[in-house]
């Protein structure tokens, strides 16, 4: 984490404390969380203890699915129960604007580069917008209050498909992750042998992967090809996309291990 970053998060962590306010950062990428969690450790915050510099946080992205998230601090008069209620009946932090096309029938198959492209056409940072949600017809994308406005008087058309945009309760996104599950054996828990298993590769193409640094273990640089991958871990891989590790469930006689994988599809 960037020293700036690392001074504006303890400055609306501290915001929230003297003012007994809800603050928030912008969005942040994976890498970005695992550097704030990095950043607790380093202060010596207990993982199960949520609060940073006397406020209490969680983190929030619109929906449980969300990879893009901002930190939110709480006043001492509010926990995450009712922070998120109080988001669902009137959101305050993140919009949730509702995409699709003026004419259905005739709209192009648009796919979430499509959405991402022109929204960042009409000049908006990557770090005011969240996940877009794509399905057949319409995508949901969450955005910071004042930039989710904009888009809904802004974005008109994305490539050859006129649009309306509106702005939505959360819960309407409806729209869930697909996951390709796969089961099979491998040797050790290990993320080259893991990254092999997943995408067909030797051990040595995956350990050529770590080695030009294109593995990334919940938004962190992999350096090593030992390292044994924890259930719940989010790996992304360049060139070949992102899958989440389930575990192990079993053992073979010769001790090879059976693991479950959810790849993102």
């Amino acid at each position: 984490m960037s020293d700036f970053l690392e001074g504006r998060i303890k400055d609306i962590a501290n915001r929230a404390f003297m003012n007994n306010f809800v603050t928030h950062t912008s969005f942040l990428s994976e890498s970005e969380i695992a550097s704030f969690y990095a950043l607790l450790s380093k202060e010596g915050v207990p993982s199960n203890v949520h609060e940073f510099c006397g406020a209490k946080y969680l983190l929030y992205g619109g929906t449980k699915d969300s990879q893009r998230q901002v930190i939110c601090f709480l006043p001492d008069y509010m926990d995450e129960e009712s922070f998120l209620m109080a988001e669902e009946a009137e959101p305050s932090v993140l919009f949730c604007l509702k995409i699709e096309p003026l004419n259905a029938k005739f709209s192009d198959d648009l796919n979430h580069r499509d959405y991402l492209g022109s929204v960042m056409n009409l000049g908006i940072e990557r770090d005011q917008i969240g996940d877009i949600f794509v399905g057949e017809k319409e995508a949901y994308l969450f955005a910071l209050p004042d930039i989710a406005r904009m888009i809904e008087k802004e974005l008109v058309r994305i490539r050859h498909t006129s649009v309306k945009c509106s702005i939505v309760k959360p819960s309407e996104c409806d729209i869930q992750q697909k996951f390709d599950e796969i089961s099979g054996s491998v040797a050790s828990e290990r993320i080259d042998a893991i990254v092999a298993f997943v995408y067909h590769l030797s051990r040595s193409d995956a350990q050529k992967l770590i080695e030009s640094e294109s593995i990334f273990i919940d938004g962190r640089t992999a350096y090593s090809g030992g390292y044994d991958l924890k259930a719940g871990a989010r790996v992304s891989v360049k060139g070949y996309g992102k899958f989440i590790y389930c575990g192990t469930t079993n053992t073979t006689r010769k001790g090879r291990l059976f693991v479950n994988v959810k790849k993102y599809v």
